[in-house]
């Protein structure tokens, strides 16, 4: 009687060569950089859009701070009509609103006194702007209220009515000059009787 032995093995799994297995690791590292790359750039993105939207907001509310307050300067000369008259306006602020005999630079507007005295409707002002807080009539605060300088420019032919440029600088809710403003520019005329608003405003 012959006696039969049958070797058998054992096998837990397949194992990959370490060759196979270091560029298994290398592509899956290659493969998570490429991801967070991804993902890095579309944050930033979305942080880029929130402060253009920022911006855009900003720019809008420093256009209505100078668009009302343009609005206010043109009412006003022709409340006063035919009494205005133009002074040589001096120091750093009018404490009242009045008609100045040089027109403003706009190369250097700190060197003429604007007047800082009028508020837009609904418009709050805060030093350094910021959120309005609990308000829900607005959602910020200003952080300054419009500059309005007025200039006479002479008399308009043919009709010879007085003429002036009524310059307006709107502020946004961060900073005065150091964020967002506005610089409006209108050419206004008075003739005698009825006002004609030249800058078709």
């Amino acid at each position: 009687m012959k006696n039969i032995f049958v070797q058998s093995e054992a096998h837990a799994g397949t194992t990959l060569p370490a060759k196979q297995r270091g560029v298994v690791l290398a592509t899956s590292l290659i493969i998570l950089i490429i991801i967070m790359g991804i993902t890095i750039t579309m944050f930033r993105s979305t942080h880029l859009m929130e402060r253009i939207s920022g911006n855009s907001r900003e720019k809008q509310r420093s256009f209505q701070s100078a668009q009302s307050a343009l609005a206010y300067a043109e009412w006003w000369l022709n409340q006063k009509s035919s009494n205005v008259k133009a002074d040589i306006c001096s120091g750093t602020t009018l404490t009242e609103l009045q008609v100045c005999t040089i027109p403003v630079n706009l190369s250097d507007l700190t060197y003429f006194p604007f007047y800082s005295g009028y508020a837009p409707p609904k418009m709050t002002v805060a030093a350094g702007g910021g959120l309005a807080g609990s308000d829900t009539t607005n959602d910020i605060n200003y952080s300054k209220n419009p500059d309005i300088y007025i200039a006479y420019m002479g008399l308009s032919a043919p009709d010879y009515a007085p003429f002036y440029q009524i310059t307006t600088i709107g502020y946004g809710g961060t900073g005065g000059f150091a964020g967002s403003i506005s610089i409006l520019q209108s050419s206004y005329k008075l003739p005698r009787g009825s006002s004609t608003n030249l800058g078709k405003l």
